[in-house]
């Protein structure tokens, strides 16, 4: 992709050796050749549904756990992981998109476990989870997500679009949480459903792609310069 395939191509892609067919010597009880899966599918996936059932939860039509399940779980723990493994293919974009977000949402599922523990905050106040504090939170990672938003301008317009709205999505949680703008957070909520059906998408064009089914994802909107 115009100079940058060889450093993301694991993001959009199945990665998989450059030999032929992969397959088990069982004879020798050992595999002769090894194909490698692609981390991006359970990254992609972990996000999108913890991304989505945050926003079912902050438009009331779930409650608080399957959040927090689902957040530590699939879109930590296996998310995390999956940040670990984009290492070992060179792919730095999804190393670094992968890991944070999966620090993300462990750390966000702690922070609200913890922080809202009546006799755990009365003895360490340090740790009371409230608007202000969440909405800080929040800033932080807003602006961290604008750095990865302005690279996915180099790569193609579905990720572009994924973190475009995420982008969005958290500046409208920051005002509903900093300043109280419930119509906002509806607003970045219903945005944030868009940007999870975005990662899902993304990972289906993956898995997919090992079918051999191209599924679309557009053109960079910026070229590097050479």
């Amino acid at each position: 992709m115009n100079g940058l395939e060889g450093s993301t191509e694991s993001f959009f892609q199945v990665c998989c050796t450059k030999s032929g067919n992969n397959h088990f010597n069982v004879g020798a009880s050992k595999m002769t050749e090894s194909k490698m899966g692609n981390p991006a599918v359970v990254g992609l996936g972990g996000f999108g549904m913890t991304t989505l059932i945050l926003q079912f939860h902050n438009l009331g039509w779930v409650g608080l756990a399957p959040v927090l399940w689902i957040g530590l779980c699939f879109g930590g723990t296996a998310q995390l992981i999956a940040g670990f493994m984009e290492m070992k293919t060179g792919n730095n974009f999804g190393f670094c998109a992968f890991t944070a977000y999966g620090a993300f949402w462990i750390s966000l599922c702690l922070f609200a476990i913890f922080g809202t523990n009546v006799e755990l905050v009365k003895a360490y106040p340090v740790l009371a989870f409230n608007a202000h504090e969440l909405g800080m939170y929040l800033v932080v990672w807003t602006l961290f997500t604008f750095v990865l938003f302005l690279n996915s301008l180099y790569h193609h317009t579905a990720l572009i679009l994924l973190f475009g709205t995420l982008t969005i999505g958290f500046i409208g949680l920051d005002l509903k949480e900093l300043y109280g703008m419930e119509t906002v957070g509806t607003l970045a909520a219903l945005d944030l459903i868009v940007c999870a059906l975005l990662a899902w998408y993304l990972m289906a064009v993956a898995i997919f792609a090992e079918s051999g089914v191209t599924l679309p994802v557009g053109r960079p909107w910026l070229k590097a310069a050479k």
